[in-house]
């Protein structure tokens, strides 16, 4: 993708009330901020307002983007809270960033669940069920972080009254199964089919060495949404490949140090350091990749919607498919050499060497095999 087109203000003064939408005026109405989230350095700590309706804190973050496909908020509940209920019209995936506490889910039937929850807990609320949070420590804040596809259905339809109180039970997402929150859930290749994770910083993970570096990957399918959601790691001294996918893609890192690199094609890359609970969104079709400086393993997690992925015919992201044969993965031998260079200065400044060579040296049968085949 070329790098922004920046015109007249004149000719963006002709097209600025497009920017506010059914959705926009939500969150305004609301009483909260959307502030920009191409990069947002600590989620832990981004700042919160009062948010009246439901009874908590709470802090939009988007931009131009995302907007029409997902968004993302912070919300905090106070020691011994809990939040008003809620049953909404678009799906939502939660991890907790601190604290421990329980949510309970139901049904108009009447059928419901009450699981608990501490830092690290990862779930997804079935379209349209009821909700409720509560903290569970009566010293300490819970707060989360939450992806949800709100933007394209509040644009859709505009009324809240039938985006928040439609009565209807979508009986294939959730129909009151007991064990419907349970840790479990079926692997099928990279894909875990499952409604929670206890602990999304440790949870296994599988080879992905199509991604570089010996890195692990798992992808989840939750809710029986169509919002999906993977955690990446990759090992000390080592970095990803560069990639660009669709947007709406809020990566949050989880474990690690380092930093990632961002940029729209044709345009230099720019720098963005990051720590646990570092949140970074790449914008449509940049170009960005990962690097771990630190002396822990780097892994992080990205709340995505099915738009992020431009697929092959086959089905595979094109994030995962080199440049070469028509990806949009950049193999290491075709990177800047600024890349390799950048990530030697930062780990010497930690007395520390890359771990690459391995890495360099298993694509070279993956290039050699592109040749032949092309």
């Amino acid at each position: 993708m070329a790098k922004d087109a920046i015109v007249s203000a004149e000719l963006a003064s002709k097209f600025a009330t497009e920017k506010e939408t059914p959705y926009t005026r939500w969150v305004a109405k609301e009483g909260l901020d959307i502030i920009p989230s191409i990069y947002v350095e600590s989620l832990h700590t981004v700042a919160l307002k009062p948010w009246a309706r439901r009874g908590g804190k709470g802090v939009y973050m988007n931009h131009d983007a995302s907007r029409t496909s997902n968004d993302c908020y912070v919300c905090e509940i106070d020691p011994g809270g809990k939040l008003a209920p809620q049953r909404q019209l678009f799906e939502e995936m939660i991890l907790v960033l601190s604290g421990r506490g329980s949510t309970s889910v139901w049904n108009d039937e009447g059928a419901k669940i009450t699981f608990e929850w501490k830092a690290g807990a990862l779930f997804a609320i079935p379209l349209n069920a009821w909700h409720q949070h509560f903290n569970g420590s009566g010293q300490e804040p819970a707060r989360f972080v939450s992806v949800t596809n709100a933007p394209p259905v509040m644009n859709l339809y505009e009324e809240t009254d039938f985006v928040f109180n439609t009565k209807h039970d979508f009986k294939s997402r959730f129909a009151g199964e007991p064990d419907y929150f349970s840790n479990k859930g079926e692997q099928k290749g990279l894909l875990l089919d499952t409604n929670f994770v206890a602990d999304a910083v440790n949870i296994p993970l599988v080879n992905a060495k199509e991604r570089g570096a010996g890195g692990g990957h798992i992808r989840f399918s939750m809710a029986k949404g169509s919002m999906n959601s993977h955690i990446s790691q990759f090992p000390v001294s080592t970095y990803k490949k560069g990639h660009a996918h669709g947007p709406g893609a809020h990566v949050i890192i989880l474990s690690g140090e380092g930093y990632s690199l961002m940029w729209a094609e044709g345009e230099e890359p720019k720098r963005y350091d990051w720590k646990v609970g570092t949140m970074i969104v790449p914008p449509n079709m940049w170009f960005h990749q990962h690097f771990n400086t630190g002396n822990t393993p780097g892994r992080y997690l990205a709340f995505k919607h099915e738009v992020v992925s431009v697929r092959n015919a086959q089905g595979v992201p094109k994030a995962w498919i080199s440049r070469r044969i028509g990806g949009d993965q950049i193999d290491y031998v075709d990177e800047k050499p600024m890349v390799r260079k950048l990530f030697a200065d930062e780990l010497a400044k930690n007395g520390m060497q890359a771990k690459m060579d391995q890495a360099y040296e298993d694509e070279k049968p993956e290039l050699a095999a592109m040749a032949k085949s092309a």
